[in-house]
């Protein structure tokens, strides 16, 4: 925390604590005033009793009705203290109850604080997991039998290494086909520092489609890119689909070309799909794999 101020998270431990011991007080005082008030009944009805007996006739004489009434005297005085005790019960009870309330008073915008500082805390993390999960994305997995789905070749055959896995996507170099149907107005962009990278104008809710088979490394939202879907495609290729409204693969979903990613969404600059190509981590010039210069 602050310097001079609390740290909440300890103060709300505390007033727990506090809370805690006064319900136990409470239902220690509840129980310690039933017997009480139980006791006091009792006694009350004996002074009744004996007080009525006072006014009959007494066969023991003067003496004996001297100390009948020296008895009724004690009586009387043991259930005066009987009603005190009982009445400071009570007034301690309420003081409790009361120092109770204030506890909670006092608990719940700790409370809130505590929750929103969880959620904060719960936030950061899945932004932490989803930018290693991005940068992971472009982690070369070349040769990996993870592969070996994706492009079809069995991984001890001759042929079968990186080589031929750069040239799959790599000979679609100028020859890529676009990501969305139709036409679309395209021009070069970034986010977040990224990039280079173009955007391309669609209805919202069009569909956005693979342009070459891979598999998604990737389907999360990311600060700055929004909605987005990393394919990987071999060879240390990826083309990232970014801006989407929705998904419709998820990660580790082997994909061939022309399969839906999901669709396109708007950030409040008009509907428009953002796409970049990457080798590893570093964004190549996508306009020239769409044979755009």
């Amino acid at each position: 925390p602050a310097a001079g101020q609390p740290d909440f998270e300890a103060l709300l431990a505390q007033l727990n604590r506090e809370e805690k011991a006064t319900e136990k007080a409470l239902n220690d005082l509840a129980a310690e005033a039933e017997s009480a008030r139980r006791r006091t009944i009792a006694r009350g009805r004996a002074y009744v009793r004996k007080s009525r007996a006072g006014l009959l006739p007494v066969g023991g004489g003067f003496d004996e009705l001297v100390n009948h009434a020296s008895r009724l005297e004690r009586l009387r005085r043991a259930l005066e203290r009987d009603v005190a005790a009982e009445k400071a019960l009570t007034r301690k009870r309420s003081k409790l109850s009361k120092r109770l309330a204030d506890l909670r008073a006092r608990k719940g915008p700790l409370e809130a604080q505590a929750r929103i500082t969880s959620q904060q805390r719960a936030a950061l993390l899945a932004q932490q997991d989803r930018a290693a999960a991005f940068e992971r994305a472009f982690s070369n997995s070349v040769g990996s039998w993870d592969n070996t789905a994706i492009y079809g070749a069995d991984p001890g055959s001759p042929g079968a290494g990186p080589s031929m896995e750069a040239a799959a996507f790599g000979a679609m170099k100028g020859r890529l086909p676009f990501p969305l149907p139709g036409r679309a107005q395209v021009r070069k962009a970034s986010r977040g520092g990224g990039g280079p990278g173009l955007e391309m104008t669609a209805p919202k809710g069009a569909p956005v489609r693979a342009v070459y088979k891979g598999r998604v490394a990737f389907a999360d939202q990311y600060p700055d890119y929004g909605h987005t879907v990393i394919l990987e495609h071999g060879g240390g290729y990826y083309t990232v689909s970014a801006g989407l409204e929705s998904f419709a693969v998820k990660v580790g979903d082997d994909v061939s070309s022309g399969d839906r990613l999901g669709t396109v969404g708007d950030d409040g600059r008009g509907p428009m799909l953002y796409f970049e190509v990457r080798e590893g981590s570093d964004p190549l010039q996508p306009s020239e794999w769409f044979g755009l210069e």
